[in-house]
């Protein structure tokens, strides 16, 4: 769904859930200005058209216990479509990357991990980083603040 055929309401919704998702329709709805049925209609039409991709809680890592979050930059050897898909599946696949950026200049790859101590990373290495054979180097940067971390996109632009 193109960003032009979204109207002011859908905006509007939109900017709501992303503060609050666990809102109810009937709260939504009178926060934009609907009825709670047109509301409805509209938050289920943006999520079959994917706008609206998941609805999750976000969890305040700092209240579960010590967490290290790393940055990751990845070069590759040799520059194959094939090969960026092979080390894809395997970032895909580990539960300690949540975000994995293709990129343009000398680094190919940005990876955000997320785990428990240098231990995990470490395994997290050899598991995933250094089994790649199109691997050439990466370079790790630990977190030492985590000083802003937003989720929310700006929709009121056309």
């Amino acid at each position: 769904m193109p960003a032009e055929t979204l109207d002011r309401l859908d905006r509007r919704i939109l900017a709501e859930l992303q503060q609050d998702c666990s809102l109810t329709n009937a709260a939504l709805a009178e926060r934009v200005g609907l009825s709670p049925p047109a509301c409805l209609k509209r938050v289920r039409r943006l999520t079959e058209r994917g706008v609206i991709a998941r609805q999750v809680a976000l969890l305040a890592p700092e209240k579960l216990g010590q967490w290290l979050h790393v940055v990751v930059e990845v070069q590759m050897e040799r520059d194959r479509k094939d090969l960026y898909q092979q080390f894809l599946r395997r970032v895909h696949a580990a539960a300690e990357v949540k975000q994995c950026y293709q990129v343009t200049g000398e680094t190919d790859f940005v990876l955000i991990v997320v785990v428990p101590d240098m231990d995990a990373y470490d395994r997290f290495c050899d598991r995933v980083l250094y089994a790649d054979g199109n691997m050439r180097k990466f370079r790790t940067m630990v977190s030492r603040f985590r000083n802003k971390f937003d989720t929310t996109l700006e929709i009121d632009h056309p």
